[in-house]
């Protein structure tokens, strides 16, 4: 049996893809297990557990870093996801005199330097005690999220003809059964990956969270940067893997969602 020229090319584009990014997360996990590796040796001469002992000893304090990230991330997700969901819909389906001026200052979180914008919601939240405080750091972290996600369900109800739902309603559709069966499996696509985007964004914060949370609020990335500035390679490396580990889960759950929606 031959197999297509077309499906060979894409079998060889896909193992080189997953080829290149194996080869970055391989190496993060030889350096976590290695005791000493040093230039030119090619393999650790020595390997061993002692960065994933200490990582997940109480003295590391990284479980508690990684409940708090979570935590934060689900929050914010479900957050951005709420605000954006009316928005978006008001975006797609009306329209208004300044319309163009409100998309332009969803646009300006995301336009504005990091350090700026951060900068400016510390001091707005100096004046209200928001900062040092996990719902600070949440909302500051919604700076971020809100515009992609709101942008990102823009689309999804714009593909989405409002007589779908009209018609349900005329033949007697309440308005949950409406969202249940017409809006939701209709937008549902854009829905995971906009909620994908908002907890990606708000998992890999680092400067809103040391500004807005003052190093109270200790989330996985400002633990990560401490031990990679320490200059212990092991331990950065085995903090690493678990700080991709949550972003690959998410990734890869919305990749199948979307493959089996498709």
């Amino acid at each position: 049996m031959r197999i297509a020229p077309v499906r060979i090319w894409k079998l060889v584009a896909m193992i080189a893809v997953s080829g290149l990014a194996a080869i970055p997360v391989a190496l993060l996990a030889a350096r976590s297990l290695a005791q000493n590796w040093y230039w030119p040796s090619l393999l650790p001469p020595v390997w061993s557990l002692r960065a994933w002992r200490y990582v997940f000893s109480t003295t590391a304090e990284v479980l508690p870093a990684l409940a708090t990230s979570l935590s934060v991330a689900l929050a914010v997700t479900l957050l951005a996801v709420t605000v954006a969901l009316p928005a978006s819909r008001v975006l797609a389906w009306q329209e208004f005199r300044g319309k163009r001026a409100v998309i332009f200052a969803l646009l300006l979180p995301i336009l504005t330097p990091p350090l700026a914008a951060t900068m400016g919601v510390h001091s707005l939240f100096l004046r209200y005690g928001l900062t040092d405080t996990l719902i600070g750091v949440a909302l500051a972290h919604l700076t971020s999220t809100v515009p992609y996600a709101t942008l990102m369900l823009t689309g999804s109800f714009s593909r989405l003809d409002p007589d779908y739902e009209a018609q349900a309603r005329t033949l007697g559709a309440r308005s949950f059964d409406v969202w249940r069966h017409v809006t939701f499996p209709a937008i549902a696509p854009g829905l995971a990956v906009a909620a994908s985007f908002a907890f990606l964004i708000s998992w890999s914060q680092y400067l809103t969270t040391l500004l807005v949370g003052g190093g109270r609020i200790v989330t996985l990335p400002l633990t990560l940067v401490a031990f990679q500035r320490g200059g212990d390679e092991s331990i950065a490396a085995a903090l690493s893997l678990i700080f991709l580990a949550p972003a690959a889960m998410v990734a890869f759950s919305v990749a199948r969602f979307l493959k089996q929606s498709a």
